[in-house]
């Protein structure tokens, strides 16, 4: 076999894992973004002099980027452990950050409690919704490099036919978190205007190029593919492309509030045209039956079916984008908004397991029922857990006199019966916003990340043996690789800079 065919066997005919690995792996990186956030704040009571650009990028790269490459290699089989000392050091921070208070010194917790649940936030930013772009983004990019190293669990890599896989997650997750703040949701256009499908159809056309540009980049060198995941021409940028024309139309006729509808109808249908059909038979097997790749149906037919799927996705991610972005302020209203994400998430859980018990198992070759209610409950019980990590640290700086936090809300107001302590929650450092953000700095440039990781990962996979690395090297190798990108945008944003194509 050639190198080409060993990389490409090596990351083919897999099944998968649990969902339950999956999920748990998912929200790590919500608690240590919100570790992340104390630690910032413990350390502004403690030093009197400001975190340097340099202290705020490695504290940034060392709470986010170092536990996914982590888990996604040495500690996949010990999660847990990891919830553990997150979870105590976290436990740690918010201690000491109490026991510091310089707010609210004399009063109980109770108290402090209630005058916290009736403080209110700017809620124009939802930072929380900035934080599951950017995990999906840095997840993304530790994934398409690990893969190709022995020390990368199989069982995270894409599944071949059906199941569960880390890998399976990334593209789906792209789609909600897009739809979220997609223009639309954000009333962008106007409902009606002779412009809108104008835009939309303007805004593709940098993923036309890109999609061309690596079609031909990719025969042209002879880089390893994964046959069955899109097909032969076909890639992540074609797949956006029709996601959003299709979208961009449906929204034309549909109400916004009416999204959930579209997205449930859209994969029902699909789903019995699985069942009843010969469409499952032509996505699997080619028009022969026994695999063929030969005419533009055949050798994309995994890219062009599973488009469907993604549509309903982004429609149920416009429908939660268009909630939570809902104009609200008080703390216990966005307590209310978490807590029913999360409930959201756990009925959606429920209904995979009865989906992949009664109907079909999830399959992202098909991007099936199973798959998109499997996306969209990973999708939402993320959200829940940034929405709830964000409010735990608006507490830890609320009992803060000057805390500021990069990527999370400001408390702009608290009704308390002393004055002083009042006016103590909002202080001069809060006026201005932080910019020594590498969160911030993700989601500002976040195709740029996406497309840079991807020639990195091309870089690395031309001149390193990826299959015959030890674990050690492989995982130089992966933080390097890591580092190298996010200093890049870092940079970039640093130097106020947004790489727009349209």
């Amino acid at each position: 076999m050639s190198q080409k065919q060993m990389k490409e066997a090596f990351v083919s005919n897999h099944n998968g894992t649990s969902v339950l690995e999956i999920t748990e792996g998912l929200c790590l990186p919500a608690l240590c973004i919100l570790c992340r956030g104390l630690l910032i704040i413990v350390s502004q009571h403690l030093c009197c002099s400001s975190h340097t650009w340099r202290t705020r990028f490695f504290i940034d790269f060392a709470f986010l980027i170092v536990p996914l490459v982590t888990t996604l290699t040495i500690f996949a089989s010990f999660v847990l452990l990891e919830y553990l000392i997150v979870i105590i050091f976290g436990a740690g921070l918010l201690y000491e950050t109490y026991c510091r208070r310089t707010c609210y010194a004399r009063m109980p917790v109770g108290k402090i409690l209630e005058k916290f649940l009736k403080s209110s936030i700017e809620s124009e930013y939802i930072p929380a919704i900035s934080c599951f772009r950017v995990i999906n983004s840095a997840f993304t990019a530790v994934a398409i490099l690990a893969v190709d190293f022995p020390l990368f669990p199989r069982r995270f890599a894409k599944t071949e036919l059906y199941g569960t896989g880390a890998m399976d997650f990334g593209v789906g997750g792209f789609i909600f978190g897009t739809a979220m703040v997609c223009p639309e949701v954000r009333r962008k256009y106007t409902k009606g205007s002779r412009l809108y499908l104008t835009k939309s159809l303007y805004s593709v056309w940098p993923l036309v190029f890109l999609g061309v540009g690596r079609l031909v980049i990719i025969k042209s060198i002879g880089y390893q593919e994964h046959l069955t995941e899109y097909g032969v021409h076909w890639n992540f940028f074609f797949t956006l492309i029709v996601v959003k024309l299709i979208t961009s139309l449906l929204l034309i006729i549909f109400p916004l509030n009416k999204s959930w509808i579209v997205a449930i109808s859209i994969t029902v249908f699909y789903q019995l045209a699985l069942d009843f059909t010969p469409l499952k038979r032509l996505i699997l097997y080619g028009s022969d039956g026994s695999g063929t790749r030969v005419g533009l149906l055949n050798a994309n037919r995994e890219g062009i079916s599973s488009t469907l799927g993604y549509v309903a996705i982004h429609m149920a991610g416009v429908q939660t984008g268009s909630y939570v972005l809902k104009k609200r302020s008080h703390i216990k209203d966005w307590i209310k908004v978490a807590c029913c994400i999360l409930l959201t998430a756990i009925g959606f859980f429920i209904s995979l397991y009865i989906v992949q018990v009664n109907v079909e198992v999830a399959s992202r070759r098909m991007a099936n029922l199973a798959f998109c209610i499997w996306i969209v409950a990973s999708c939402l019980i993320l959200l829940s857990s940034l929405l709830l990590g964000d409010i735990i640290l608006n507490f830890a700086k609320f009992l803060i006199k000057g805390a500021t936090v990069p990527c999370s809300w400001k408390i702009i107001q608290s009704p308390a019966a002393n004055r002083k302590y009042s006016e103590s929650l909002v202080s001069e450092a809060e006026t201005k916003e932080p910019t020594l953000c590498l969160i911030t700095a993700m989601n500002r440039n976040q195709l740029i990340f996406f497309l840079l990781s991807n020639v990195t990962t091309g870089l690395v996979n031309l001149l390193v043996d990826t299959l015959h690395s030890s674990t050690l090297w492989a995982l130089f190798v992966l933080n390097l690789y890591m580092f190298t990108n996010c200093l890049v945008i870092y940079v970039l944003h640093l130097q106020d800079k947004t790489v727009k194509f349209w």
